[in-house]
């Protein structure tokens, strides 16, 4: 089967019939517009027809953003001038600092489906207490995507809070703070979690998310909630757990949108430690389902 389906992607099949590499590329650029960058990519290989679609501007303007020139302005002129639409794809699709916040908010798209994704580092958050190394400490990790995150000794008075003001695509969009209970470390090369955690399972922690244009989500929930863990069969002390604040629709009729979202347990009756806060990442919403679910990685 192999031999005969290499022959098929010659100029003619081994009987003197048409093969795949008389398809004219025009066609063959169609047909790419329905599959996703890395299909594409693996069709190139196969003949010259093949590998000259997988180079159309037309072919890869279809997987950018519409206002993926929004975007390039991210960077220098010189860095996309006279780039093709492939190779633009292949610039926005690593992650891209964006904001003067010295690196710590970062922007790129999908490699699967071109819908943009964003990061936002615990760095370029307002947390209360963070100046105080009685209470919070800045911990490098290679287990962040910014090589450090902020953990929380002790503290009555919980709060971090951030904005982002960017011109995202129109989509649905997921926010979420990715969390820490306890503290992880590295020993002989083996993962260590060291559980000092306190205060979380006995009162809810509130996630707020707000949009420049009136949208608003608010959830309760317990960070320490051990029932919800048995009956899911997860476990969220030692893991780094996703927290989903709410969603949030860009129609795309304003050109920048600001997202406040926030994270508060404030009640002073009882103090609360050992809890890690690397990042909040905003995704498309059924994106973020797929990769849950495997379907991609």
């Amino acid at each position: 089967m192999g031999a005969s389906l290499s022959t098929l992607t010659e100029n003619g099949a081994a009987n003197g019939g048409p093969g795949l590499g008389d398809i004219p590329e025009s066609c063959v650029a169609c047909v790419f517009l329905y599959l996703t960058p890395p299909e594409i990519c693996n069709l190139a290989r196969l003949n010259r027809a093949f590998r000259g679609a997988a180079s159309s501007d037309a072919v890869w303007e279809a997987k950018l953003p519409h206002n993926y020139q929004q975007l390039l302005e991210l960077f220098p002129p010189e860095r996309y001038q006279n780039l093709s639409k492939k190779d633009i794809f292949a610039l926005l699709s690593r992650p891209v600092p964006f904001d003067d916040d010295d690196g710590y908010k970062e922007i790129w798209l999908d490699r699967v489906t071109g819908r943009a994704c964003m990061s936002i580092s615990a760095k370029a958050m307002t947390i209360t207490g963070i100046e105080d190394r009685r209470y919070w400490n800045w911990i490098p990790t290679d287990e962040s995507r910014f090589q450090v995150v902020a953990y929380l000794q002790q503290m009555w008075w919980f709060e971090v809070v951030g904005i982002v003001k960017f011109p995202f695509p129109p989509d649905i969009y997921t926010l979420s703070f990715r969390l820490h209970l306890g503290r992880s470390s590295k020993r002989l090369l083996r993962r260590v979690c060291y559980d000092h955690t306190q205060g979380w399972d006995i009162k809810p922690v509130r996630f707020e998310l707000s949009t420049s244009d009136g949208q608003q989500v608010s959830r309760e929930c317990c960070l320490d909630d051990t029932e919800q863990d048995e009956a899911t069969g997860s476990q969220k002390r030692g893991c780094w757990v996703d927290y989903k604040v709410g969603e949030f629709i860009i129609s795309g009729s304003d050109p920048v949108t600001e997202v406040s979202f926030s994270m508060k347990q404030i009640d002073c009756t009882h103090s609360k430690g050992g809890l890690c806060v690397d990042l909040v990442s905003i995704v498309p919403s059924d994106l973020k389902v797929c990769r849950r679910r495997g379907v991609l990685k």
